[in-house]
């Protein structure tokens, strides 16, 4: 079964990339280098631009995690160069209350539970129906980019 999201109501509670970057820009700068020095595949680019209408990418993110630092800001230089709307939830915290539950994120936790957050980031590819039809934990296949690990997602839809 195909699990479906409602893509309004995420775009509601989530913030994009860019605004997520300049909201921790002050906290850590290892996102802002980062994407300062990434340089990307612009062969692949220009073939994820082909799919930029079709997708739209959910992550879940936070400033203290160094899969976090590497990926999300390659997200925003993708967005960038193709287009493909990318939204996040942010500033996840462990639930030091409840040892049950692993992450916590004000004010929104049910989009946790509703995406089974288990490792960050995750990166989720959904369709323009809120279908997911990939989804990256932590981070690409090894040997891959995270462009390439995008486009494979994109191809195979």
């Amino acid at each position: 079964m195909v699990q479906t999201f409602e893509l309004e109501k995420l775009r509601e509670k989530a913030e994009p990339v860019s605004r997520y970057l300049d909201s921790v820009s002050g906290t850590s700068s290892a996102f802002a280098r980062r994407r300062e020095e990434y340089s990307p595949d612009e062969g692949v680019l220009s073939e994820l631009k082909e799919h930029a209408s079709r997708a739209v990418i959910i992550v879940f993110s936070a400033e203290w995690c160094p899969d976090c630092f590497r990926n999300v800001p390659v997200l925003d230089v993708i967005r960038e160069a193709t287009g493909i709307e990318v939204l996040v939830f942010g500033h996840l915290m462990r639930d030091v209350k409840d040892p049950k539950s692993r992450w916590h994120i004000p004010p929104s936790p049910e989009e946790v539970k509703e995406f089974d957050v288990v490792r960050i980031p995750l990166i989720t590819v959904l369709n323009n129906e809120g279908e997911k039809i990939g989804e990256i934990v932590e981070n690409p296949p090894e040997g891959k980019t995270l462009e390439t690990a995008l486009l494979d997602i994109l191809r195979t839809s």
